[in-house]
């Protein structure tokens, strides 16, 4: 028992020791959004709309996303047929069957108590921006299996330079990083664990639109990487991070680049009546 406290200790000093990094601006403060959006959950940049942003409600609310634009103003509702958000934690985009189309992926992948035994991305064509509400039919349901049991994920992300899907365990002193490899051969897929790390409550991620830059949010802290020619995901991640400087949010639990990598947007849930905040931390010029 006191080795495993001893190590407990040391993972946590080695993710507390890392030193911030100054490489962005301090959190600008874009916008409040609407109070439809009441407790987001997940951030992804659009590629057909630039300019424009993907969110969505956390788990036990409508299978709806929401388009906003920079102001956090919602510009459209897409309600997904037949899908259910039984606790959507994350949205990305990726390939997908049609060659140089841009994909939504929504992550039903929550677990809070470790019960399911399997998770789901629900994957369509990324619809262009219109005014109100649309349905979106065409919709492919990817089953996705763990191994060694049920297991608690909030965070997705996509690697431009391979199209490898990524997860990340929440809850753990040394979370679990699992690998998708891409293309999927059909719609059941196997998640492999490649790796564990040294952080705990990992809520988000994002890797940027060149795949150069790695980002991982958990509630208190943004760790980030610059990625070396080469390098693979897990490699990446096994070195010491940049501590960004982040200000903590009201259950922060998305964050996404912007599509030139200028810098990074995060959105926070609803504050009782008042939509949640979205922020952008721009980087520094040289």
């Amino acid at each position: 028992m006191r080795y495993l406290l001893f190590l407990n200790l040391l993972i946590l000093l080695s993710c507390t020791n890392t030193e911030t990094n100054t490489l962005f601006e301090p959190q600008q403060s874009l916008g409040s959004i609407s109070s439809e959006v009441k407790e987001a959950s997940g951030l992804a940049v659009s590629i057909t709309n630039p300019g424009h942003l993907w969110t969505h409600n956390d788990g036990n609310n409508p299978a709806r996303i929401f388009l906003i634009n920079e102001k956090a103003e919602i510009v459209m509702t897409c309600k997904l047929k037949d899908a259910w958000n039984r606790d959507w934690e994350d949205i990305t985009m990726g390939p997908g069957p049609e060659a140089g189309v841009p994909y939504v992926y929504v992550a039903d992948i929550g677990d809070n108590d470790s019960r399911f035994r399997f998770k789901i991305l629900y994957r369509f064509k990324e619809p262009a921006v219109e005014d109100g509400k649309i349905e979106i039919e065409n919709i492919d349901k990817l089953v996705i299996r763990v191994p060694n049991g049920p297991r608690d994920t909030e965070a997705i992300m996509v690697d431009p330079r391979t199209s490898n899907f990524y997860l990340i365990s929440k809850s753990e002193r040394s979370v679990r990083l699992y690998e998708i490899k891409y293309p999927f051969a059909s719609d059941t897929l196997q998640a492999e664990v490649i790796g564990t790390l040294p952080f705990t409550n990992i809520v988000a991620a994002d890797i940027s639109p060149d795949g150069s830059e790695v980002l991982l949010k958990s509630y208190r802290d943004i760790y980030y990487w610059k990625r070396k020619e080469n390098e693979s995901i897990l490699e990446v991640l096994l070195r010491k991070p940049a501590l960004l400087n982040y200000e903590m949010e009201p259950q922060g639990e998305a964050i996404t680049w912007n599509l030139d990598g200028s810098g990074f947007y995060t959105l926070s849930e609803s504050k009782v009546i008042i939509g949640g905040t979205l922020y952008f931390y721009k980087r520094k010029q040289n």
